[in-house]
């Protein structure tokens, strides 16, 4: 799969599928395994993503319409993909039909620039390894 490939395979199957498609036409990094999972398997992995986030605060472009998209295509085996912004701002995660000829979601938007106080211990900041 091309670049201009994957411009093209992203419409609007979510809001997150148009600045996907920019970061892209900017020069971003993108990968597309070629191993299949179940649509519903990844419904009920990114519903946990999307709990867990909104607990956080953040929330994440695409995601609600992602989980269900793919909840509603059952077994369908998918390939999963990533796309990263040049400048590292942004991150994206595709899904894609099982010949990676169509977009079926996409989720993602700009990483936090900041810690939230749910990522800080209670004792205080402390080093990460």
């Amino acid at each position: 799969m091309t670049r201009n490939d994957l411009i093209a395979m992203l419409r609007e199957q979510t809001p997150a599928c148009g600045p996907a498609r920019d970061a892209l036409v900017a020069g971003a990094d993108f990968v597309v395994w070629d191993s299949l999972v179940p649509a519903n398997r990844h419904a009920g992995v990114f519903r946990g993503r999307m709990l867990h986030s909104s607990k956080r605060g953040h929330t994440i472009d695409g995601l609600a319409d992602s989980v269900d998209l793919l909840k509603r295509a059952g077994e369908e085996p998918l390939r999963t993909g990533s796309i990263d912004a040049v400048d590292g701002s942004s991150w994206f995660t595709i899904f894609l039909n099982s010949t990676a000829t169509a977009v079926v979601a996409c989720c993602g938007g700009r990483r936090p620039t900041t810690m939230e106080s749910a990522d800080v211990p209670e004792t205080g900041p402390q080093s990460r390894r």
